[in-house]
């Protein structure tokens, strides 16, 4: 069992190539004994963005805050809080920022043991925090 209130959780930058002031926290992950999928909290600046990208996995997506686009497969879909999205896996995605403030959404994902080279657990704070990259990267 966790509870913790999500600004206890550390607010990393998601910095690999493509992302602009994009933020992450790990709200619940496998190192929290969550046998199955682990929940993210992503913040992205006004006029930010997520790199546009796609892996084996799908991730089920709930905005919290904000005004968004979803670019997929190179079409643009406006969003807003309150809204949900399911996310293909193998589908070419991003998340855009169109909002004047903060756009903040949830994002779950499966483990590792449920997709073959995804790793889903939080990275350790001795590496940078990539959870775009391909192979056995921290994913979104």
């Amino acid at each position: 069992m966790k509870l913790t209130h999500f600004s206890q959780v550390e607010l990393k930058p998601v910095d690999v190539e493509g992302a602009e002031g994009t933020f992450i926290r790990w709200l619940i992950a496998e190192k929290d004994g969550a046998p199955n999928f682990a929940m993210r909290l992503f913040e992205i600046e006004h006029e930010g963005h997520t790199p546009y990208h796609k892996h084996a996995w799908e991730h089920v997506i709930y905005c919290l805050e904000g005004n968004g686009i979803l670019v997929f497969e190179g079409n643009e879909y406006p969003f807003k809080a309150d809204d949900s999205m399911y996310i293909d896996p193998e589908k070419m995605h991003q998340f855009r920022n169109v909002g004047e403030g903060k756009l903040k959404f949830l994002c779950m994902i499966p483990h590792e043991n449920n997709y073959v080279g995804q790793d889903t657990k939080e990275p350790d704070k001795k590496k940078p925090v990539n959870p775009f990259a391909s192979g056995k990267a921290n994913n979104c």
